[in-house]
């Protein structure tokens, strides 16, 4: 005698989308604020945005939205026009908060410790909170989704290894010091996701 089968989950609304994606958008720039007062770095789109923005001093807004703008090209062709539309909105909206952020936001001190692990894991959660609600802030996030609905890998361990090594590559430019808090930042936020987002763990759309 088989066990009848789970009922059907109901799509998300357009109501609980957006509340996601606004909660996981502002919860990710209060990380990105965590890591900028550290001097603190991640993987992703957001690393080399993080290095652009160090380098150059254009701010990290600008330069994430225009780093993201190749990868909506796979994002349209493999994932739909619906994820490719709520993730040009986070990305869209993140590089605005974090442009004005500064104006409600002040970390006059952080320890590095504390910037990795409670930046890390709040962007962690606030990345969760997107990948739930089919959406993304684009640039890796866009290949690690495609690759777990493709292949089953499990997209917080694609983005992680991605991160680490991103992250990694930053030695070029920053003291070790430095990346070595990155790298725990970018392991503890890749944790969450790898800990609660993989194939049949969640099944709302």
């Amino acid at each position: 005698m088989t066990a009848p089968a789970p009922p059907a989950a109901a799509p998300h609304s357009a109501t609980e989308d957006t509340v996601a994606i606004f909660t996981g958008v502002l919860m990710i720039s209060v990380g990105v604020a965590f890591f900028s007062s550290a001097g603190l770095l991640t993987g992703g789109t957001a690393g080399l945005a993080f290095l652009l923005h160090y380098a150059t001093g254009i701010g990290f807004g600008k330069v994430f939205f225009v780093l993201n703008l190749p990868f909506y090209w796979l994002a349209l062709r493999k994932l739909g026009r619906e994820f490719t539309l709520k993730t040009f909105a986070a990305v869209l909206l993140l590089s605005l908060v974090t442009e004005v952020q500064a104006r409600f936001l002040q970390v006059a001190h952080i320890d590095p410790l504390y910037a990795a692990l409670a930046g890390g894991l709040t962007m962690g959660t606030g990345f969760l909170a997107l990948f739930r609600h089919r959406c993304s802030l684009g640039g890796i996030g866009i290949a690690a989704l495609y690759l777990q609905d493709r292949y089953g890998w499990r997209a917080g361990k694609v983005q992680m290894a991605v991160d680490c090594g991103i992250v990694l590559l930053a030695l070029a430019v920053v003291e070790p010091a430095r990346v070595a808090w990155s790298v725990l930042g970018a392991v503890a936020l890749n944790l969450i996701l790898a800990l609660n987002h993989r194939p049949g763990r969640y099944t709302g759309t």
